[in-house]
């Protein structure tokens, strides 16, 4: 039986001579090739063995990624951004449809992103090594995500929007709180290979309603606080301090 990598893939012990491709499917290669060598080994991994890997020349490997931070950008506009769904945002800030129910459908759908074996690999060696993609990621979802459920949130519970006042520190961190707790479920099962007490729909659907539940009152206490002290419509630095603090948040 072939020998399989961490992430499942096969690995075949010789090396078959490069078939000559199309530079964009040679390419395509290189990166799907990168993103099963670096969740099996990190990015130490080498780009002399991922050519090797391949069945391609290092320099050929070069005229595709001069230096391996192209590399990496191209594993993480393929592995996270382009697995990305524009629709799955829109979900959140359906408001014909129950927040609750919302927002189990869009982590539902997020899950099978973040729960692939390759990508939770990825972005835990990325932060090892320091790689930008871990603040790149961070930065996605506080666009995509963290700002939407926060305004629906608020909406929900009646209270001010963030175009009265923008997102609290205190939310931010409660936020992150909820969602990086969905990933470490994907870690100790992906990564620590040990059982998890409920299945990933039922999890997601405990984790929403902690949120619902705790958020909410974490919000209005900030918001009350802001009032007071007279910051309306002003950034406090907070939230953009912890994010430069804490660039490699679970995802």
């Amino acid at each position: 039986m072939p020998a399989r990598n961490m992430a499942g893939r096969r690995i075949d012990g010789a090396q078959k001579p490069a078939r000559r491709l199309s530079p964009e499917l040679r390419r395509q290669q290189i990166v799907d090739g990168a993103i099963a060598f670096f969740s099996e080994v990190g990015f130490d991994g080498g780009t002399r063995q991922l050519a090797e890997r391949l069945g391609i020349a290092q320099p050929l490997l070069y005229r595709y990624f001069p230096a391996k931070d192209d590399l990496a950008r191209a594993v993480y506009e393929t592995l996270f951004t382009g697995r990305w769904q524009a629709e799955w945002a829109d979900i959140i800030s359906d408001r014909d449809t129950p927040l609750r129910d919302r927002l189990i459908a869009f982590y539902r759908r997020y899950a099978e992103i973040i729960f692939d074996p390759e990508w939770v690999r990825i972005y835990l060696f990325a932060g090892l090594k320091d790689l930008d993609i871990n603040r790149w990621w961070t930065r996605f979802v506080d666009e995509n995500v963290l700002r939407r459920v926060c305004a629906e949130i608020r909406e929900e519970s009646g209270l001010p929007g963030l175009d009265e006042f923008p997102i609290t520190p205190e939310e931010t961190e409660a936020f992150w709180l909820f969602h990086g707790g969905i990933f470490y479920h994907g870690v100790r099962r992906e990564v620590y290979r040990v059982g998890a007490e409920l299945d990933g729909e039922r999890f997601i659907e405990l984790a929403v309603d902690a949120l619902l539940a705790g958020l909410p009152p974490v919000a209005g206490q900030a918001l009350a606080k802001t009032k007071k002290t007279g910051h309306q419509g002003k950034r406090t630095g907070g939230r953009e301090a912890i994010r430069k603090k804490n660039h490699g948040r679970q995802s």
